[in-house]
């Protein structure tokens, strides 16, 4: 009998430095610069509005504008909902990048966890 070597198509090859490349490292890369500029941005908004709020005590305490404490927290009920929309845009956007979404998915809580 004639040993008959096996050959396989390259497209098959799942362990090929072709195929994890583009299909798993290079959404995952995407996923972790997107996630790791998420974070940095949101600390920068958060800082942001931390010193919104910080004026906003001081203008009061002078007289100069009158807040009250539901007005406060009507503008931060609504600041988190827009944060949940963006969060939750990014990741539907990642998740559309290949068939295979959990390198990008996963490359994005990556780069949120470094950020």
């Amino acid at each position: 009998m004639k040993d008959h070597p096996i050959i396989s198509a390259p497209s098959a090859d799942i362990f090929s430095s072709t195929f994890l490349l583009g299909n798993v490292g290079a959404p995952f890369v995407i996923g972790l610069a997107v996630g790791y500029f998420t974070k940095k941005m949101l600390r920068t908004a958060l800082f942001l509005a931390g010193a919104a709020i910080v004026l906003l005590f001081v203008a009061e305490y002078y007289g100069i504008v009158e807040m009250t404490d539901e007005k406060l927290q009507h503008a931060a009920s609504a600041a988190t909902e827009a944060a949940k929309y963006s969060g939750g845009f990014l990741v539907e956007r990642l998740s559309g990048i290949t068939s295979k979404t959990v390198s990008a998915v996963a490359g994005f809580f990556v780069g949120f966890k470094l950020g």
